[in-house]
């Protein structure tokens, strides 16, 4: 025992440092692409000049607000009402830290890698520390603008795009939820925003990324509005690595207040507008039918697990419909720039469907524990979304046809953004928690998770 606490001592910081050097080294890497690669010109083929619009920037800084929002307090009560009472403080705990050391590291490295231009896998350094950050009042009310977000300032987007990268990670948090140390948690949060967060969002949304839809030299165009690949998929596929890594929980029970998880779920519906509508960018029509197609698919989904648990189990349940709505608000999430109300009913209806089995049958099937759904609802909701974006986009709405205006290419399409995804995030999110495994451990003691993780990590209890 004195041994391994000896050694564990000595090996993180070196483990830390190594790290570190490692990512220093990999980012410089970068230096000599990104300093050599012409920003893409402001414009593009709708923006024509980059002096920002105070109508734009007033609706992004009011979604910053929503999708902050959506984690602290939304998601924070979502899951905390849905865990044993011992353990709410650290649920709602760690989507506090992680909320605070993404934007650190966000504002850091993971802007830079993520949204500026670079190399067709990693963005640049021109942003690391955020350095030539300027004012739109310091260049003579032009503004600074990231090309991605013409109209804006810059600041403004990366607090937008800040918020992102902050929910993706402390939904993967479900998963793991009551028997992950909260040191393993912060090593592995902080090491996956760095190492797959920040890579697949510039493959899907950076300027030259492999994926993105505006880069007329991407290897394939993947449409993700708002997140599908890049926040579910991603968040998911990660959980399930964790579930599958720490085993399952010594023992379970019902979600100790539905009224806390009602709450949260009220939070996440109306906060996920900033989320949707935001990713438009600008305060026009595109906003305007996300917002829409929003409301339409979550109400569809909440209404369609409510019944397909109702016929199968009998009965349904407040966490059942607020677990539906937020698989709905998952699926829509990548089509709700490029899919009318049509689209958004079929979607609302398959994620219902779809994310109830995986909820149950899928879990059951193989047996992992992961404990707040969050492979069910955000993986299995992604996949569904980012598909069914292929077949159902429609061209007068977002700029590209899907399958049923003749387009089936943009279906295999969209198979290949999520199996690329897919593939990528669950065999770096492994080796990472295999490292931290090695170096700090990520479970507590049987002991620590009989008792509860609130008062043997924190030294607080829930009245």
């Amino acid at each position: 025992m004195e041994l391994g606490k000896y050694t564990r001592q000595r090996l993180v910081p070196f483990v830390a440092a190594l790290l570190g050097s490692a990512l220093f080294c990999f980012l410089l890497s970068n230096i000599a692409l990104a300093e050599d690669a012409a920003p893409p010109a402001c414009g593009g083929k709708i923006l024509e000049n980059c002096t920002p619009n105070s109508g734009d920037t007033a609706w992004m800084l009011t979604s910053v607000a929503l999708v902050l929002m959506m984690t602290i307090p939304g998601l924070g009560l979502f899951y905390g009402g849905m865990v044993r009472k011992k353990n709410v403080g650290d649920t709602v705990m760690t989507s506090f830290a992680v909320t605070c050391l993404v934007t650190i590291l966000f504002a850091l490295f993971t802007y830079s890698m993520a949204f500026r231009a670079g190399t067709p896998f990693i963005g640049g350094l021109d942003r690391m520390f955020l350095r030539d950050i300027l004012s739109d009042i310091g260049k003579g009310g032009i503004g600074n603008p990231n090309p991605l977000a013409a109209t804006i300032p810059e600041s403004v987007y990366i607090c937008f795009q800040m918020t992102f990268a902050i929910i993706t990670p402390a939904l993967i948090a479900g998963a793991f939820a009551e028997r992950m140390k909260f040191s393993a948690m912060l090593w592995f949060i902080g090491l996956w925003a760095i190492f797959v967060y920040a890579p697949i969002a510039h493959w899907v949304w950076g300027p030259d990324g492999i994926f993105s839809s505006g880069n007329d030299a991407a290897w394939v165009k993947v449409l993700d509005f708002a997140g599908g690949t890049v926040v579910h998929i991603n968040a998911g596929v990660a959980g399930l690595m964790c579930a599958i890594m720490l085993g399952k929980r010594a023992d379970a029970g019902p979600a100790h207040n539905m009224v806390l998880t009602f709450i949260g779920a009220s939070l996440l519906w109306v906060g996920w507008f900033g989320f949707n509508a935001g990713s438009a960018v600008t305060a026009g029509m595109q906003a305007g039918m996300a917002m829409l197609v929003t409301q339409i698919a979550t109400a569809v989904a909440g209404f369609t697990w409510m019944l397909v648990e109702w016929a199968l189990k009998g009965k349904p349940t407040v966490v059942g419909i607020c677990s539906g709505a937020v698989a709905g608000l998952v699926a829509i999430t990548p089509a709700s720039g490029f899919v009318g109300p049509v689209g958004a009913f079929a979607i609302g209806i398959a994620a219902g469907v779809f994310c109830y089995w995986g909820c149950t049958g899928l879990k059951r099937m193989f047996s992992y524990d992961d404990a707040l759904d969050c492979f069910g609802v955000h993986a299995i909701g992604g996949i569904v979304g980012a598909l069914l974006t292929g077949v159902f986009a429609v061209e007068q709405y977002g700029g590209t046809a899907g399958a049923l205006e003749g387009n089936i290419g943009q279906f295999f399409n969209q198979c290949i953004g999520v199996a690329t995804v897919f593939v990528y995030d669950a065999v770096v999110s492994l080796i990472i928690l295999t490292v931290i495994k090695m170096f700090v451990g990520l479970r507590v003691t049987k002991d620590i998770e009989r008792e509860g993780l609130d008062l043997a990590l924190h030294g607080e209890v829930v009245q």
